[in-house]
């Protein structure tokens, strides 16, 4: 199968391709920001069920929780929540406090291998394909995502990206003509939500992951759950 001809496929079709192709062993990893949620819309629209996983790091808004019920309430999926290993978050906790991840890109990138990446590679450990929400116009590390790729750092998995091509404005418009519900914290000018204490509103004119990490330079803002090459 020559992955590079999904980038000529809609959204759309690649995710029917996906139902049909690996159903329930392939996941939407899903954080619940916009780009999810139109996800989500369209897998609730396949005859073939396709499994929802999100990783709970214990620090998460108190309005990504509302909608995660939003969801299971309107589309009745079943979400499957991974959480991170409670003694790695209390040794790292215990050993360097709470806010050890604004100390320097190391001290994030391991809070965020312990609270994220750690369960996302139990998450993935039944699964043939993952799903993500991932735009080449979100930010400079995500240029180059491929619509369909094996994963570069999961080799047994295929790596399926529908809305790759997708400006924000085309997330909002169907959005908004499919009655598509969001996090609270989009309309506060959130357009990238994580963590709590890891995100924060954006000003007029600042790029959309300006929020994320924002005391660290562009090229470092990734968590590892997407790595580029």
């Amino acid at each position: 199968m020559n992955f590079k001809d999904f980038d000529k496929k809609s959204a759309q079709e690649i995710i029917q391709w996906a139902g049909k192709r690996f159903g329930q062993r392939a996941g939407l990893a899903s954080s619940f920001g916009m780009e999810d949620m139109v996800l989500i819309d369209m897998l609730a629209q396949l005859d073939d069920v396709v499994t929802v996983l999100t990783l709970d790091t214990g620090r998460l808004h108190e309005e990504t929780y509302e909608t995660m019920e939003r969801v299971r309430s309107k589309y009745g999926i079943h979400i499957q929540t991974f959480f991170p290993v409670k003694e790695d978050v209390e040794r790292l906790v215990r050993d360097k406090g709470y806010f050890s991840f604004r100390e320097n890109v190391d001290d994030r990138k391991e809070c965020c291998a312990i609270r994220k990446l750690e369960p996302l590679k139990r998450a993935l450990s039944g699964l043939d394909a993952w799903i993500t929400g991932l735009r080449r116009e979100q930010s400079v590390t995500r240029t180059d995502v491929p619509k369909v790729a094996e994963d570069p750092d999961r080799a047994s998995l295929v790596k399926i990206n529908p809305l790759a091509d997708w400006t924000l404005v085309q997330v909002e418009e169907y959005i908004q003509k499919n009655n598509v519900p969001i996090n609270p914290l989009h309309r506060k000018n959130y357009p990238s939500i994580g963590c709590a204490p890891c995100t924060r509103a954006i000003e007029p004119g600042e790029d959309i992951r300006a929020g994320r990490w924002w005391w660290e330079n562009p090229e470092h803002k990734e968590c590892g759950l997407h790595q580029t090459r």
